[in-house]
């Protein structure tokens, strides 16, 4: 992974409540777990595991220890394993307190696209539909703008929706955002970064919040 979507990762922390159940998609959410301090949260995969920890170093891999991307990961002591059925049992009941979730896109009021490209193959949406009705609060962890430079964040989504339900906070290696009802608030800008720069790298209408200069 890129030193990009390591510092997304870490940027993602503060907005992790100490001792949570947090499940964390594929992608640069599963960085997350790297940069979570030791007991800080209980984290949770899909595919029935309760207790995830670190990526494993040289020499560490279980071949038969996967999160839901199939990628080999850890086990804290005490961790729990179960059936992908209670799994899915624990997020639709309200169980998880944080799904940190990858996008594709996210419009102006939170909604996101994270499972399609219209025109390519597509390998099922996984569990993100259930996250993000099931979750009690949802992050977002991807870069500002897509591999061709355009915005990922925009007035209106153009790939298929995840679910209407709106996610709570948009974290990328330039700013963050926190969403209410009034759409999109810029609520923080990472080191050297602009509020220039983020206004034209971003799509999307979006207020600035008083701690960084705007009007009350």
């Amino acid at each position: 992974m890129s030193d990009v979507q390591q510092r997304i990762a870490a940027r993602v922390v503060p907005h992790i409540p100490h001792g949570a159940v947090v499940n964390l998609g594929i992608g640069i959410p599963t960085l997350v777990a790297d940069h979570l301090p030791e007991h800080a949260a209980h984290l949770q995969t899909e595919n029935g595991l309760l207790g995830v920890g670190p990526t494993p170093g040289p020499g560490e891999v279980d071949p038969d220890l996967v999160h839901a991307g199939k990628q080999p990961v850890t086990a804290r002591p005490g961790a729990s394993y179960f059936a992908s059925s209670a799994s899915f049992g624990m997020i639709r009941g309200g169980h998880v307190e944080v799904a940190v979730l990858g996008a594709l896109q996210i419009d102006a009021r939170g909604r996101i696209a994270n499972w399609a490209i219209p025109g390519k193959p597509v390998l099922g949406v996984g569990g993100a539909m259930d996250l993000l009705v099931g979750a009690r609060t949802v992050v977002i962890a991807t870069t500002h703008t897509a591999k061709d430079g355009s915005a990922k964040i925009v007035e209106e989504c153009t790939f298929p929706l995840t679910a209407r339900r709106p996610v709570d906070v948009v974290v990328t290696e330039a700013a963050t955002f926190r969403v209410d009802d009034g759409g999109l608030e810029l609520v923080d800008l990472a080191e050297g970064v602009t509020l220039e720069w983020v206004r034209e790298h971003t799509a999307a209408p979006f207020r600035v919040a008083a701690e960084l200069g705007a009007p009350v």
